[in-house]
């Protein structure tokens, strides 16, 4: 986890590469400017492709799938209205 510090640090990062990125843009008309600069990746956001497929995601996505098919073969016998 970062300090305090770091993310002033990003922040200030963020703030310098917006800046810098309206300023080279300055005068240019909006279909011809340049993307707007992405934020310093901060820990905790942003998921990794490691976390979509995780073991513990794979079985709750897995279990979740089972109990949509057991709900939809209830609702075809008629247990559930």
């Amino acid at each position: 986890m970062w300090g305090l510090q770091e993310h002033l640090t990003a922040l200030a990062i963020d703030e310098l590469r917006v800046a810098n990125w309206q300023r080279s843009n300055e005068g240019v008309k909006k279909s011809k400017q340049s993307k707007p600069p992405k934020p310093v990746e901060r820990p905790g956001t942003g998921r990794k492709r490691q976390d979509k497929n995780s073991p513990e995601r794979v079985a709750k996505r897995r279990a979740a799938l089972e109990r949509a098919a057991e709900r939809r073969r209830a609702i075809a016998a008629g247990e559930i209205t």
